[in-house]
């Protein structure tokens, strides 16, 4: 049974992970990213509910004088 032969595995390797990053080097060149990112202005919305517009019993103890 033959041996395999080894010897040039390491430059197929070595020629794989190379051409491997010029190939992922040219991807990530065609993509624009924004220079600057900025943030958006939140906007924040403030739902009226109804038991905001009144008082309810549960104030009501709070703003009675003491007896």
């Amino acid at each position: 049974m033959p041996q395999l032969d080894t010897s040039t595995w390491s430059t197929t390797i070595v020629s794989m992970i190379l051409t491997l990053f010029i190939i992922f080097q040219l991807k990530i060149s065609k993509h624009h990213f924004p220079m600057s990112p900025e943030l958006k202005p939140l906007s924040t919305s403030k739902t009226n509910t109804p038991w905001e517009k009144k008082w309810t019993k549960i104030y009501l103890p709070l703003s009675l004088p003491l007896q």
